[in-house]
């Protein structure tokens, strides 16, 4: 799995999204504040999301973007695979694969199969609302002082 510039971006600004999740829509600036990312470059990010059905803009002075699904509802998984395509490590990992005269005698086709499983489980099973948990989490621990 490779996850390109953009992949990093989208999730980013989903995750940023799903931090304001319920709230008034977030215009551009402010994600690209957020997370850091160019304005423009992220322009394609967000248009990419919104034809992907992740996210939605609102027009006008109180416009923005915010996401089109609950933050339970969106994984981790179905972002990376939607901006980068599959998160399989190889080809041959793929199901029904056949292209390749020595599949069944490889010695590593067995790993890539492990990496492929464990990632997949880990990202699809990943919602960005636990990733919302996840920093809350950690911003509660950090305000704790003696």
């Amino acid at each position: 799995m490779k996850i390109t510039f953009k992949g990093d971006y989208a999730l980013k600004a989903v995750l940023d999204l799903a931090l304001h999740y319920g709230g008034a829509p977030v215009t551009i600036h402010e994600v690209a504040k957020h997370i850091d990312a160019p304005v423009k470059f992220l322009e394609q990010v967000l248009l990419d999301l919104k034809r992907g059905g992740f996210i939605e803009s609102r027009r006008g002075k109180v416009g923005g973007y915010l996401l089109s699904k609950p933050p339970e509802a969106i994984t981790i998984g179905e972002v990376i695979r939607f901006m980068d395509g599959p998160i399989e490590p190889i080809a041959c990992v793929k199901e029904g694969y056949s292209k390749c005269g020595d599949i069944y005698k490889c010695a590593f086709r067995g790993i890539w199969k492990k990496v492929f499983q464990v990632t997949s489980e880990i990202v699809d099973n990943t919602t960005f609302e636990d990733m919302v948990k996840e920093i809350s989490a950690a911003q509660n621990i950090a305000a704790y002082s003696i």
